[in-house]
């Protein structure tokens, strides 16, 4: 399987796991994706910036189900890639600590190996403008 190839399954198998989680809380699967020296890089709050090491995505997957308690609906909308990074732009919807959610998402994957390496989120709201 040539490096792209491997690259877009690794980090397709990873995204679905993201989804799982986000939908259901359940986020094992994903960070067992995660390689030892993991970092991500969230646009806001608590874990805004660079953020290092698996335990620290951990606590901040744990925080993202406090926050969406019942789950998030995530609909697909591009996948693009290239031979180390696949970014993944989806519609998300639910309710963030009890409030109507609606979001547009970038998620971006950088892959070594068979493990994700690294994460970076970009949202911006999906909700009604006055």
């Amino acid at each position: 399987m040539a490096q792209s190839e491997n690259t877009f399954a690794v980090a397709h198998q990873a995204f679905e796991h993201f989804q799982h989680g986000l939908a259901t809380g359940e986020w094992n699967q994903f960070l067992d994706m995660l390689t030892e020296d993991f970092s991500f890089w969230f646009p806001m709050g608590k874990f805004h910036g660079l953020n290092q090491g698996k335990e620290k995505a951990k606590e901040f997957f744990q925080y993202v189900s406090q926050a969406y308690k019942s789950g998030l609906t995530v609909t697909l909308d591009r996948v693009t890639s290239n031979e180390t990074t696949v970014v993944f732009e989806f519609r998300d919807e639910g309710l963030l600590f009890g409030e109507l959610y609606k979001n547009r998402v970038a998620v971006s994957f950088d892959v070594r190996g068979d493990k994700i390496c690294s994460y970076r989120e970009y949202f911006g709201s999906d909700g009604k403008s006055n």
